[in-house]
């Protein structure tokens, strides 16, 4: 076994020790922002109410389909599919979670009734869609 010099354990990299000469550290620099994104909302774009959403998954996406129940009506309408990747749809659940935080400290606690059988039919009344 040959006797070498080791450097000192802040100047080692990767369990190896660092054979360049010790150089003071450069100061890291600072990153640089991305600019903001820019989103376009275009003039006819309509706003879509939903209060009720149905949600499936593959393997690889997540697929939430947004309607719209009325009380007492046997059917609904999708209005909106939106379908993303899993990571995509943990991300939203996150950012909603994060915004339901800020809403419920500026206004109080949202209030959602007890679950019972059917959550449906405790909002709407009757029977909930098929």
């Amino acid at each position: 076994m040959l006797n070498r010099p080791v450097a000192p354990r802040a100047n080692r990299q990767f369990g190896y020790a660092s054979r360049m000469p010790q150089t003071p550290r450069q100061q890291p620099q600072p990153q640089q922002q991305p600019p903001p994104l820019q989103l376009e909302l275009p003039p006819g774009l309509d706003a879509t109410y939903s209060n009720f959403v149905v949600i499936q998954h593959s393997p690889a996406e997540f697929i939430l389909d947004f309607a719209r129940i009325m009380p007492n009506m046997p059917a609904a309408r999708i209005g909106a599919r939106i379908v993303c990747a899993p990571m995509h749809a943990k991300l939203l659940v996150r950012a909603l979670q994060e915004n339901i935080d800020k809403y419920e400290a500026q206004y109080g606690a949202i209030y959602i009734p007890q679950q019972g059988d059917n959550l449906t039919s405790q909002l709407f009344g009757g029977q909930p869609p098929q």
